[in-house]
């Protein structure tokens, strides 16, 4: 006997026995085997959890067995800086999924080898159907990944459930909605290149940054990407005012060359051509030259 309780009680169905080693509490045991105070209360009737003894015997309630975990969960041994919110953005699920998970257990005090259970937990690769996994780099935010693959920020948020935007990890596991091509009904595909900008395409193709933003719906003008697929829309027909001709930029064209060209002023010429900057002008542009 040990202070009026048998040390070496029999546990009954449902636990299993432990002994008390230098600095046990309930509390810590609790979460030490994925279980409350209350349950090991209760299966330790007379047992004075403030006067627990070392190599006195308890019965622990519930404690599973090694590697079991609910159906649709499976098995993770907390590390060093691990916490649910961590740990939901690392398996992609929730910190409300992980808690419904682990009754009982403290996310506030988690112990380095600890065993909990993960819900949800996707297998390394896998990704809804219309996405592709992507690993965070350096740098990486879901804006600037929606510009790269031509998607947008809710998107990428809707095919990664419980991700936080603020919170990216490189090395985590995020899924990529593919946008596919943009529709592009009588323009044309182009393929950004380095040093591209809106307004040396809209200048180029002789159309407007804004038509081409309404044609990209989500791009973000500052941050093109090498490689990304925009769709330059058709010029709109007719787009040179009355009392004006269609000219198309040849090597070596100027303002003030094809003002003497056609016997006007450059004033003339920039009046009909608002937008265009006359100091970057492209092979193949179409401009307005005024009549003489």
């Amino acid at each position: 006997m040990y202070g009026g309780y048998d040390i070496y009680q029999t546990c009954p169905s449902g636990t299993q026995p432990y002994i008390i080693r230098a600095g046990d509490t309930y509390y810590s045991l609790a979460i030490r085997f994925n279980t409350t105070v209350a349950a090991i209360m209760a299966a330790n009737p007379g047992v004075d959890p403030n006067r627990l003894m070392i190599g006195q015997q308890i019965c622990i309630p519930g404690a599973p067995m090694p590697g079991e975990c609910p159906a649709g969960t499976q098995p993770y041994i907390i590390r060093a800086g691990d916490t649910f919110y961590s740990l939901a953005i690392r398996f992609n699920t929730t910190v409300a999924a992980i808690m419904a998970a682990n009754p009982g257990v403290d996310p506030n005090r988690l112990m380095i080898g600890q065993r909990i259970c993960i819900p949800g937990a996707p297998i390394p690769g896998q990704c809804p159907a219309g996405t592709d996994p992507y690993v965070i780099k350096a740098g990486d935010t879901i804006f600037s990944l929606a510009a790269r693959f031509n998607t947008t920020v809710e998107a990428i948020l809707a095919a990664n459930p419980g991700i936080d935007p603020n919170r990216l990890m490189i090395g985590q596991q995020i899924c990529i909605p593919r946008p596919g091509v943009p529709p592009c009904p009588g323009g044309q595909y182009y393929t950004i290149r380095s040093g591209d900008t809106l307004y040396a395409l809209a200048n180029r193709f002789n159309v407007t940054v804004a038509a081409i933003i309404q044609a990209n719906p989500g791009i973000d003008p500052m941050s093109l990407r090498v490689g990304q697929i925009i769709c330059i829309p058709a010029p709109a027909q007719g787009s040179c005012p009355s009392g004006t001709s269609e000219y198309t930029i040849q090597a070596g064209d100027t303002f003030f060359s094809i003002a003497r060209r056609f016997n006007i002023s450059v004033d003339s010429l920039m009046q009909a051509n608002p937008g265009v900057d006359p100091d970057a002008l492209q092979i193949g542009q179409k401009i307005c030259v005024p009549m003489a």
